[in-house]
Order: structure tokens, then sequence, then C-alpha cells
């Protein structure tokens, strides 16, 4: 397993990779695609100004979530390996619970990165397909998971959606595509924050998920967070 890191403080994480980034192209407007648009909040930022444009899977509980956000100036749903993506047209790209709910995962965040410029950065966080929520959301047959959804999650928590979980969907994964693309991840965190841990069910599941595979899936956390740069040099492989 790769060493956990962290240069900013946690709840900061963010945040302050922002603001070093938007100080560096002179306080500029920054361009944002929020891909994963479920489960997202807008960037708080104050004196910078955005400009965020959303994409995510056609889905109903996604559809019902964007409909109520005013943040984006316009959103597209559909299959991920086609929506329409301007070339290096982005600062930021948030990306935020996708790549565990989609399928060919490596293609769609490959498309994904296109659409950032060079020295952009990618703002994710996913769940972990080696945690013990991870192998339980994973596993679950889809029918008890729309059974049980409104009793394990908060209240108007969007879902159930897709839990597909391919390898890239971890911090292995993640770490072995960044090295492949020549990109850099600067900021690496780990925490527990799934939907399934508001209720005692969910976290009594996961718990046994937990001692069943005898600490290998552990219940410490699910949430994956990274900072990733896209690199500025011209010898990094072409994104």
């Amino acid at each position: 397993m790769s060493e956990v890191r962290s240069v900013a403080q946690r709840g900061d994480l963010f945040d302050q990779r922002v603001r070093e980034l938007w100080s560096g192209q002179f306080g500029r407007r920054l361009d944002v695609l929020v891909a994963g648009c479920a489960h997202d909040e807008p960037l708080a930022l104050e004196r910078i100004e955005t400009r965020s444009v959303g994409v995510d899977e056609d889905h109903p509980a996604v559809r019902a979530v964007l409909e109520e956000r005013a943040d984006l100036v316009s959103w597209s749903l559909g299959d991920l390996r086609g929506v329409p993506l301007a070339p290096r047209a982005y600062d930021l790209i948030q990306l935020s619970f996708l790549l565990e709910r989609v399928r060919h995962a490596e293609l769609v965040l490959d498309r994904l990165l296109q659409s950032l410029r060079p020295g952009g950065l990618v703002l994710l966080r996913m769940r972990d397909r080696r945690s013990a929520y991870g192998l339980l959301d994973r596993v679950t047959p889809s029918w008890v998971r729309r059974a049980l959804w409104r009793a394990v999650v908060r209240k108007g928590t969007p879902g159930p959606l897709p839990a597909v979980y391919e390898p890239l969907a971890s911090a292995d994964g993640m770490h072995a595509f960044c090295l492949s693309r020549g990109l850099m991840i600067i900021d690496e965190e780990r925490r527990a924050s799934g939907p399934a841990r508001a209720g005692w069910l969910g976290r009594a599941a996961i718990a046994v998920m937990s001692r069943l595979t005898s600490g290998r899936y552990p219940a410490s956390h699910d949430e994956v967070t990274m900072v990733i740069r896209k690199p500025q040099h011209h010898f990094a492989r072409v994104l």
C-alpha cells in the first residue's frame, strides 16, 4: 500500500491548492469542470472568480440533483466516453465520487484530462474499492441496495448510484495511472465519509466486512482524496 501523504491541512486541502493555482494565473478567472455532479458542492473561495461546467452519467438521481444546482453555467449528461469536451479548456477538474460508479474508468479519466490545461489541477474524491465500505458496496446486490438505501443514508443523499469499482477506484490504482501518464499527486488523504456510516446498520455492516476480511479491507476509511497536477513541460505524455 502506498504511503499516505498530505501537505495541506485537512479541510483546506483543495482550497489551498486552488489559491496557489489562482495566484500563479495572476488572479484571472478559473474555469472549472465538475465531473460527478451528484455529490459535489461548489468551490467556496473568497475573491476568486470561477466558471463551472458540469458533466456526469445520465442517471435519474444525478439529474434530480443537477436541476437544483445553481452554480453551474451549463451541464451535460450521457456516456462520458463520448460527451463533448473542449481540449485544454479548464484550469480545474472537480472529480467527485464518479470513478467508482462508471465503466471504462481509465478511458473516462483520460478524456477528462484532455480538457485540462497544462499545469491544471484535478481535485479528486472517490470511494476506495480496497476499503470495507467499497467491498460492501460492490458485492451487495443492486435490489438490496435500493431496498435499504433510505434506511442507511442521511436524508437527501442521492442514490443509490451504480457500484462498479474498477481497479482505478483505489489509491494504488490511481498511483499507477498517474505514473503512466506523467501526472503528479501532490496531496493525498484517506478518511471515513461514506453515506452508509450515517446509520447503525451501515456502520455495523462495514465493521463485519472488515472482520471477515481480517482487516485486508479496513473500516478505518472509505474515501480517497487527492490533488493531482497535470505537468507543464512538453516531454510528458500528451493528454
